[in-house]
């Protein structure tokens, strides 16, 4: 009986290790060699073509002397800490809202998810013409004209509206997830007691919900870190490098100045806010997330 118990055990292990493998192929295939691979390559000098030559830390040491880093690391944080602002925010209020069964709540899902599902490229492109200075719908509506993506004080909020405008119906389903899981007797037990809705959002719900925040505002936060296609299709990080961030200046130097080197090492200064941000997050979870334990 033993043995045929183990050997059943040991088929259905073997099933799941044979499911699993292409995912795990492809993973070492396609993320771990890459990783191993730039940051072989960020203490070279390689153009694509030619020979590829060790140069130890210079890679790193014209990545910190670069005059224009300081600016570029600034953008990236304005960027995402901005983003990751109201890409939290807004749809958490209207997940509050859908959730109270208002009259067309799946209609507002569908609406707001739209924009996620739509590829990036597409909405740079209508957004560009949205953002317009002479035809643009925008301008039209606030009788206004504004340079939008051509002026260094506002194209970096352009490119934040259309951000946190992508992201708000992503986020605003988990929200909805997060609040199909809440215990709606502390909810009704506060309003029992007196409390009205703003109160019983602020003190109950979203103590309640700040599990399913912090992860929101984790993910949010390591996206928009990562931001590149928005920036390539709509500014190519000007005017003036004013919306120029680490991810398109990884590219630029991989594939229009043929430094992969450099580049690499760019990638691993991203890497290394990223990790320190995230572990600090982390870090201070207990303080954020209602009854969390290590």
């Amino acid at each position: 009986m033993k043995n045929n118990l183990s050997k059943i055990l040991n088929e259905q292990y073997l099933a799941g290790y044979i499911f699993i493998l292409p995912a795990l192929v492809g993973t070492f295939v396609f993320i771990i060699i890459p990783i191993f691979c730039s940051f072989g390559l960020s203490f070279t000098k390689w153009d694509l073509l030619n020979e590829i030559k060790f140069i130890g830390l210079q890679n790193y040491k014209d990545v910190f002397t670069e005059p224009a880093l300081l600016k570029i690391i600034i953008n990236t944080f304005v960027y995402a800490i901005s983003t990751t602002i109201f890409g939290v925010i807004i749809p958490l209020i209207l997940a509050y809202i859908i959730n109270l069964k208002i009259k067309g709540s799946e209609f507002f899902k569908t609406a707001y998810f739209l924009p996620f599902v739509t590829p990036m490229i597409v909405i740079g492109i209508i957004w560009e013409w949205i953002f317009d200075p002479n035809i643009g719908i925008l301008n039209s509506i606030l009788k206004l004209h504004i340079n939008w993506l051509y002026d260094t004080n506002f194209a970096m909020p352009a490119l934040i509206i259309v951000s946190v405008w992508k992201l708000i119906g992503y986020n605003m389903i988990i929200f909805l997830s997060g609040f199909s899981t809440l215990n709606n007797d502390l909810l009704e037990a506060s309003k029992i007691d007196g409390a009205n809705e703003y109160e019983t959002f602020k003190y109950v719900t979203v103590p309640l919900l700040s599990p399913t925040i912090f992860f929101v505002v984790i993910i949010t936060a390591i996206s928009s870190f990562q931001v590149f296609d928005l920036i390539y299709v709509m500014t190519q990080g000007g005017p003036l490098d004013s919306t120029n961030v680490l991810v398109y200046s990884i590219y630029k130097n991989a594939f229009e100045y043929f430094n992969i080197g450099k580049a690499s090492a760019l990638a691993y200064v991203l890497f290394a806010i990223i990790l320190v941000l995230t572990l600090f997050q982390w870090h201070i979870r207990k303080k954020l997330v209602y009854l969390e334990k290590d």
